[in-house]
């Protein structure tokens, strides 16, 4: 029945060891049977990191493969993550700003607050519905040291070194799940009488034969796009950054206060990301090369950094914002770069690792006689993730009332709004979006409380029939005001980040 049991896994970095440990955990029962993992990794051609923040799944990921989160903060200059601030993206004012936390709004799941905040609410949506906004502010920790490994306080992802992450899994993967690890070459790929990749020969010597192939190439896409010739379908009519400049940024001081959320700050054609590690700060200005040189845009970068960029090295990233037009072919499937690549504004590089190594996992085809109706069902689900993942960053610029540049201006036009996103914008000038509106699919990545807090951060208004929620009015009520007891008590009992990352090191959290 050609069984599916030798998984082949071609080029590191964090898509293929974060991969190749999903796989080979879920599968730890069936090596002695004959499962391997195999990952094939060039000596020569160095890994992009590409990804230093994460999503709140991340926890859930390490968790099941194992990994003591102690370690994996020590090891991978990691902090915690609960959100995301975006600065001057609604006015362009230097004061202006929001957050996407990680938590859902006081009481989600049974009611919608939206409507009563619009009615009466004095301070700003994030801040009447959760406390992670303040927290943020305040510069605390999402636990304490007495919370044990992946549990939290308030929810949380991460920010980490992604070139030590990488090390870090691959290290796991090798001396606790058991994949091999192959450093050579790909010089030729043989596929079979049904188009298959059948085998690999290598520079080195070694030739690698499997039954089924994850392309982790990255940007070359040696598998998807080379022997299995899939297009990629481009989205640059949408999102309009084609260019990452990115910079490493130290302390002044060792002991400054490190910021436990991302800052995202617009610029005149894009933005700037600021991620705070243990060590140094992640910067980096992404961009429209159509609307401003890289001349210009590093200046900018450089001047949101201050005295501190002049001897700063720059490093030029290229995007080329997309995807494949199909991800599972034949017995190759492509994931991370080698899959398509967005811009970083809502970190959902990982998390599409993630997800696609998860369901590789979960519905690992038993033989080759199955595979296409998998690949299929597989197809499916990622191509409509990809779809809600662009039209959630598009919905930052979409919604902009900034008109000081043609960038700015040009994010608003009708024709550059995807079909569906532009209906629900209609749709929400009625009607706040909720649990079950357009966001019941298992495959959401953004559930609708990420809509909420970028729509009402960016002064987004939401006309309601009059007396259509009052029967909710004390319940909503009752919500509030515990989301209000919530956030004291969190603030008076949560330490500063700096503090908490410092215990870490030290002390080590409690183990799971």
């Amino acid at each position: 029945m050609d069984k599916v049991e030798n998984i082949v896994i071609v080029g590191g970095g964090t898509a293929g060891w974060l991969t190749a440990g999903v796989i080979a955990s879920r599968h730890q029962g069936r090596r002695p049977h004959g499962f391997s993992v195999t990952l094939v990794e060039s000596p020569n051609v160095p890994t992009i990191g590409v990804g230093e923040g994460t999503w709140p799944t991340l926890r859930t990921t390490l968790r099941k493969m194992g990994v003591s989160e102690t370690e994996f903060f020590r090891e991978c200059d990691a902090a915690f993550k609960q959100g995301a601030r975006f600065n001057r993206w609604t006015t362009g004012e230097a004061d202006e700003g929001y957050y996407h936390p990680l938590m859902l709004p006081q009481g989600f799941a049974r009611l919608n607050l939206v409507p009563h905040w619009l009615e009466d609410g004095e301070d700003s949506f994030c801040d009447a519905v959760t406390p992670q906004g303040r927290l943020c502010d305040r510069g605390l920790a999402p636990k304490t040291i007495a919370t044990p490994e992946f549990e939290s306080v308030a929810n949380y992802a991460y920010h980490l070194d992604a070139g030590k992450f990488s090390d870090f899994l691959r290290r796991h993967c090798c001396e606790k799940l058991g994949v091999r690890h192959v450093l050579a070459d790909v010089t030729e790929i043989e596929t079979g009488p049904n188009g298959d990749v059948t085998r690999l020969k290598t520079e080195q010597g070694p030739s690698i034969s499997g039954d089924l192939f994850v392309d982790c190439t990255g940007f070359r896409a040696l598998l998807i796009g080379g022997a299995m010739q899939v297009p990629f379908r481009e989205c640059s009519d949408v999102l309009f950054c084609d260019t990452a400049l990115a910079v490493q940024v130290p302390y002044q001081d060792p002991a400054d206060p490190v910021a436990s959320h991302t800052i995202s700050t617009a610029q005149s054609a894009g933005w700037i990301w600021d991620i705070g590690l243990p060590t140094r700060r992640g910067v980096g200005h992404v961009f429209s090369s159509a609307h401003i040189d890289a001349d210009e845009a590093e200046r900018e970068l450089r001047a949101y950094i201050g005295p501190a960029a002049d001897d700063l090295t720059v490093r030029r990233i290229p995007i080329r914002s997309g995807h494949r037009e199909t991800f599972w072919k034949g017995n190759v499937v492509a994931v991370g770069l080698s899959a398509g690549f967005l811009e970083p504004l809502e970190a959902s590089a990982i998390v599409l690792i993630e997800l696609s190594a998860k369901m590789i996992a979960e519905q690992l085809p038993p033989n080759r006689a199955v595979m296409d109706v998998i690949a299929r069902r597989y197809n499916d689900t990622t191509a409509y993730r990809w779809g809600r993942i662009i039209d959630f960053l598009k919905l930052h610029y979409s919604l902009t009332k900034r008109t000081d540049t043609d960038f700015w201006r040009d994010n608003t036009r009708p024709e550059t709004i995807p079909d569906r996103l532009r209906g629900l914008m209609e749709l929400w000038k009625y009607q706040a979006p909720w649990l079950h509106d357009e966001f019941d699919r298992a495959e959401e990545v953004f559930p609708a409380a990420s809509y909420q807090y970028v729509l009402y951060g960016m002064g987004y208004r939401t006309a309601l029939p009059r007396g259509a929620h009052d029967a909710e009015r004390e319940l909503a009520q009752r919500a509030l005001r515990e989301n209000r007891a919530h956030t004291a008590r969190l603030m008076d009992g949560l330490p500063p980040h700096r503090d908490l990352l410092d215990k870490i090191t030290e002390h080590a959290m409690m183990p799971v």
